[in-house]
């Protein structure tokens, strides 16, 4: 049950819907209460155009979508629209696949794809359980990549990934093809135990600082 609203229920039966992140996204907009053509999302290298920034803020507009904070990147963008769009209508579980490489800076390239990653996120109830890719094992273009989210670093943004030049070069000694998953399971925790709060379901929470902490013993005082 949501900390505000209705209870509902989840049902977790497969097959899980398979839901192509921009593809998904241009549909969402599509069908929207204020439908928007954003047709052009689809297109190959659609990220990397001129006026993608613009675009994007204009489907928030037409959308009624609350811009996200600055800085205004193509990938915190599209990041907004998703988690507006598509990420909060998975109540049933769904994966959300196939992320464009703005937003996925260490996975493997789609191998029939351009532009987008071997990637995909499990949502339940609006919530991301599950984040999965495979690894970019190429430094060539995981330098590319680093070097590109250099500029949204040098804007501000801090969810963006500082160029790592030791990790490029072990990746140049070679790594074989490699593909990683993490869950969530404080998050799968809340889901089961019925929480809204993840505090509730930290073995050991974030402690804060004492505000009348004791003093320190002087020196020399056993303190036993």
């Amino acid at each position: 049950q949501p900390k505000d609203g209705a209870e509902f229920e989840i049902d977790f039966s497969p097959p899980w819907p398979r839901i192509p992140m921009l593809d998904g996204l241009v549909k969402a907009l599509s069908t929207h209460e204020k439908p928007v053509d954003a047709a052009w999302l689809v297109a190959p290298g659609a990220l990397a155009r001129p006026d993608a920034v613009d675009m994007l803020k204009k489907a928030h507009v037409e959308a009624g979508v609350e811009l996200c904070a600055p800085p205004h990147t193509t990938s915190r963008l599209v990041d907004s629209l998703v988690g507006e769009l598509l990420e909060d209508t998975c109540v049933n579980p769904a994966f959300i696949t196939e992320h464009p490489a703005e937003m996925s800076p260490l996975a493997k390239y789609h191998r029939a794809k351009p532009g987008l990653t071997e990637r995909f996120e499990l949502f339940v109830a609006g919530k991301e359980l599950c984040n999965a890719y495979t690894e970019l094992n190429n430094p060539f273009v995981q330098r590319e990549r680093f070097a590109a989210q250099s500029a949204d670093v040098d804007a501000g943004d801090d969810e963006a990934m500082v160029k790592d030049e030791d990790f490029c070069v072990a990746l140049e000694h070679g790594l074989p093809p490699t593909g990683g998953w993490g869950c969530g399971i404080d998050r799968l925790t809340m889901f089961l135990t019925n929480k809204n709060s993840i505090r509730e379901v930290l073995l050991f929470p974030a402690m804060k600082p004492e505000q009348n902490a004791p003093p320190p013993p002087p020196p020399g005082d056993d303190a036993d």
